[in-house]
């Protein structure tokens, strides 16, 4: 399935980062979907994730944080890397501004990302997807991370392994029942990459959004 590449300009003092896009034939709408914090945008779970997401009608904006982009090994403050998602939901919004728009991304960018609709409560997003919320650090089980969540008032999605050692699920699930409309979806043996054993789980990770909206 075509790419198209595009720029995103950040800011004029912090610079652009490159974004993908690949759109559905009869899409029904838009996600912008950010990396995790150890690989970029360009990495296969992400490509075949948009690929699968296009199969199910939905378009796809995924990008580049600064860091990532400049080749950094350490992930940017929360404050930068809310800036580079919030240039990136403004370009999804002028390429395909009769869509639904969606923001989320993978373990780090799906925080990130919420961290933004938390601060700015965006008018035009119109919920958030989490492909495997880090809850809490690798085996240290809390729910600081989540404190921001509360103020959200758009449907949440959160697509979580049942192996996931970033999101104990018994902690995870004491925090969707706070929340605002959400939605919990395992995936029985997967951890936090959605690996589980040969099974391939994207498609079932674009169907389970599909239906989510479609509901």
């Amino acid at each position: 399935m075509a790419e198209k590449k595009i720029a995103i300009k950040v800011s004029a003092s912090l610079g652009s980062v490159s974004g993908k896009v690949i759109e559905a034939k009869k899409p029904i709408a838009v996600l912008v979907l950010a990396h995790g914090a150890g690989a970029g945008m360009d990495h296969p779970f992400m490509k075949n994730l948009s690929v699968a997401l296009a199969e199910e009608g939905i378009t796809t904006l995924r990008y580049n944080f600064l860091y990532m982009e400049h080749k950094r090994g350490r992930p940017d403050a929360p404050a930068v890397a809310m800036k580079a998602v919030q240039a990136a939901v403004a370009k999804a919004a002028e390429l395909f501004p009769k869509l639904p728009l969606l923001v989320g991304g993978k373990s780090f960018g799906g925080r990130m990302s919420s961290h933004w609709v938390s601060d700015k409560n965006p008018a035009d997003v119109r919920g958030l997807v989490f492909f495997g919320f880090p809850l809490h650090r690798p085996g240290a089980p809390s729910i600081e991370r989540a404190e921001h969540l509360y103020s959200i008032k758009v449907p949440m999605l959160f697509l979580q392994g049942t192996r996931d050692t970033l999101a104990d699920l018994a902690s995870l699930k004491k925090v969707i029942k706070k929340l605002k409309p959400s939605t919990l979806v395992t995936f029985e043996g997967a951890d936090h990459s959605f690996k589980a054993g040969k099974e391939n789980l994207v498609p079932k990770l674009a169907e389970t959004v599909s239906r989510w909206l479609s509901e």
